[in-house]
């Protein structure tokens, strides 16, 4: 498969999975306000979730841990010192938060590395790594894609693309042609680490709409993650700072 087809295949699926998602919860939408919170309407369902390790089999995994009420419309932190987290107080102001987005409007093709196997292509997009860890389990996902006739390996590369909460990695099957997507509930997750000690970014699941400050309107994914650490030098998606943050 040519590296043009594979990122056009990505590209074709997302719109695929949005067209599914736009009836009957289109109303459900982020606005990313001016040096403040995230404004989310449309009764989004919010929860909670931690990275943990499974006590049977030492393996990362997703574990629900809170769900809030469903609200019409509601805040979420974006400057990291909210004392309501993950809701906005209005400390921002009182702080100064500077949130000057940084127009990061390119599609997710753009910036990726495509790696073909046998069976299945992987394609990564490095810049929205936000260090979730799910990917090197068994060896890493870049070396599982490679490996040839292994059901196993073919198996852990997929559950370990779909658990990428910010969608960096994508995963191609070589037979259909067709991306391997997670179906997921439009919702917002609020990503939490401790078996690291870490707070995480905000998840957007589902296709949600999020908008600019200024209107723009940003590439609509299946799987996205919000900064809400603050110090995100790609704002207002994450970068992976809440790791250096925590590790201070």
């Amino acid at each position: 498969m040519r590296n043009s087809d594979t990122v056009e295949a990505a590209r074709d699926h997302e719109e695929e999975v949005e067209g599914k998602s736009n009836l009957p919860n289109d109303s459900m939408k982020i606005a990313v306000l001016k040096n403040g919170p995230y404004m989310v309407t449309g009764r989004v369902p919010l929860m909670t979730w931690e990275i943990c390790k499974d006590e049977n089999t030492d393996l990362l995994i997703w574990r629900e841990v809170k769900k809030y009420p469903i609200r019409d419309r509601y805040a979420l932190c974006r400057c990291g010192q909210s004392g309501n987290k993950p809701f906005c107080d209005g400390t921002h102001s009182k702080i100064h938060f500077d949130g000057t987005e940084v127009g990061d409007f390119e599609p997710f093709s753009k910036g990726t590395n495509v790696i073909a196997g046998p069976l299945l292509t992987l394609v990564d997009n490095k810049h929205l790594c936000v260090h979730a860890g799910f990917c090197t389990r068994a060896g890493k996902i870049w070396n599982l894609v490679q490996q040839p006739e292994n059901p196993e390996a073919r198996e852990i590369a997929i559950e370990e693309a779909c658990n990428c909460p910010s969608g960096r990695l994508v995963i191609i099957d070589n037979a259909t042609g067709k991306t391997i997507e997670p179906e997921l509930e439009k919702s917002i997750v609020v990503e939490e680490g401790p078996h690291q000690g870490e707070h995480g970014p905000l998840w957007v699941r589902g296709c949600i709409p999020i908008k600019s400050a200024d209107g723009k309107q940003y590439e609509i994914r299946n799987r996205v993650t919000l900064c809400r650490c603050g110090k995100s030098r790609n704002k207002p998606f994450c970068d992976g700072s809440h790791v250096e943050i925590e590790r201070d």
